[in-house]
């Protein structure tokens, strides 16, 4: 089906091209303080929110850009290294990565790769092959990422943010956006028990963030801690890889019924949610948020298939031990002890699935000026703080994304990840609100760089001459008019 695929990208360039892509550049050039032209956007994250924010830029006449992502090319964001379901949670018909271009759809690629039959049929979308569509729309759309560029410290300037990259080079930029997924804005979440330290853990502790070799786990009892789509996710691919048994353990009595997330994906919420006032955002995504998401049902039928797995529910652990020691006394890793609310019991490995924490302000990248961002907590009562600790630590952001906050050249670093999800919604993380989301983030970008620069179109306009009747009998020279 290559020859498909590649009639389908060559009807993509030529649909790109009717539309004018990639507009013409309008932005002014500037210098940096080195002295050397700098850019206009800078774009931390080549995966799917990545790449498309350069689509959307780049659709919009904003071209002097660079996109950088630390992985190597197709290891962009978690298709194919922590994420281990097996078919995406959302429905095959959503758009997104493809901003409106009907060539550019995941539907257009996969008729073209397997055929509409084979469409029709389909349930949901398979992970890898998502992650092959993302790919094909970044050579279709020739959007650039640059793989292998690690950012390690961003530092704010007066016109200007700088980005420091692991190979020593600084990249001044007018505009950052930073699109790093999930773990953007914040990092893998450990629970506090009394006497694990994540730091300290042996090598059969595993979070589901981690690349975990799971032919390792082959014939092994492993304890997952979690009831949410990652952890049957993590215990299905142990099942498969041939462990001999998963427990898996919930605090909730039950699992989440609803998942109220879903609701919200309709377009008034996506468009409307951001103009609410803070009252009304804090109420829907605190209440969202503790609900919780259940699990999908495909991935707990892939669980239950198997006759190792099984759940406790009610069943909270309190403790955990990697550091076992064997029978001459002497320190070893062949167990881990796990402390629950009704006993204790040894496993083979544990896999802990407790997801990311929201905490932006943790992330080096912007150690230099985190003191200085708004979050939530800082926008709501200590109590509603206090009671909802993980809401109140999202960043509190402007209306394309931008951080809020005491420092005058903040509104230059625009949050494109999990992390806009208070202010905005979903706009920067899930499937449906990926298109909107890029739409905001593009424009108002394009709006800052035109005000910022105001005075200087003003001078272009006063001397814009395209004479539009010359040929015409009534054209007038320059210095002939209104006399």
């Amino acid at each position: 089906m290559a020859s498909n695929l590649d009639a389908l990208a060559a009807s993509a360039r030529r649909e790109l091209e009717q539309l004018r892509y990639p507009a013409a550049n309008w932005v002014l050039p500037r210098n940096g303080p080195d002295g050397k032209p700098m850019l206009d956007a800078l774009v931390v994250g080549g995966g799917m929110l990545g790449q498309t924010a350069v689509f959307a830029l780049r659709r919009e006449g904003v071209t002097n850009i660079r996109c950088v992502d630390k992985a190597p090319r197709g290891a962009e964001g978690p298709w194919k290294t922590i994420a281990r379901m097996d078919i995406l949670r959302s429905p095959k018909h959503l758009t997104g990565p493809d901003l409106g271009v009907a060539t550019l759809t995941y539907r257009a690629w996969h008729e073209a790769k397997f055929g509409a039959a084979h469409w029709e049929k389909l349930h949901k979308i398979e992970r890898e092959a998502w992650a092959s569509y993302l790919l094909w729309v970044r050579e279709a759309a020739a959007l650039p990422v640059e793989n292998g560029v690690e950012v390690q410290k961003l530092e704010l300037g007066n016109g200007y943010v700088m980005a420091q990259i692991r190979s020593g080079e600084k990249i001044y930029s007018r505009k950052v956006v930073l699109a790093m997924g999930r773990e953007g804005s914040g990092a893998p979440r450990w629970p506090r028990f009394e006497t694990f330290d994540p730091e300290q853990r042996g090598n059969n502790v595993f979070h589901s963030a981690d690349e975990i070799d799971f032919a390792s786990l082959r014939n092994k009892r492993i304890a997952v801690l979690g009831a949410g789509a990652s952890a049957f996710d993590n215990a299905a691919v142990a099942l498969e890889s041939g462990a001999k048994e998963v427990v898996m353990y919930a605090r909730r009595p039950q699992l989440p019924q609803v998942n109220k997330s879903k609701w919200s994906s309709f377009p008034g919420f996506l468009h409307g949610y951001s103009a609410l006032d803070d009252a009304r955002r804090w109420r829907f995504y605190s209440y969202i948020f503790s609900e919780q998401v259940p699990p999908p049902y495909e991935s707990v039928l892939r669980c239950e298939r198997h006759q190792g797995f099984s759940i406790r529910f009610g069943e909270g652990w309190k403790d955990m031990d990697s550091r076992l020691r064997g029978n001459d006394g002497t320190s070893g890793n062949d167990g881990v002890k796990i402390t629950t609310s009704k006993g204790v019991e040894t496993f083979d490995a544990a896999i802990v699935c407790t997801g990311f924490d929201v905490n932006l302000t943790d992330r080096p990248e912007i150690a230099s000026f985190k003191a200085a961002i708004t979050v939530w907590g800082d926008r709501v009562s200590k109590e509603e703080a206090a009671r909802f600790p993980e809401e109140a630590r999202f960043p509190y952001l402007g209306d394309a994304f931008q951080l809020q906050g005491t420092h005058a050249e903040l509104e230059r670093v625009h949050v494109f990840n999990w992390g806009v999800t208070m202010s905005h919604g979903a706009l920067a993380g899930d499937i449906p609100g990926i298109e909107i989301g890029c739409r905001r983030l593009a424009s108002g970008i394009v709006r800052d760089l035109f005000v910022e620069d105001a005075d200087a179109y003003w001078a272009q306009v006063q001397k814009h001459n395209e004479d539009e009747l010359k040929p015409t009998r009534y054209f007038v020279p320059l210095g002939e008019r209104n006399k």
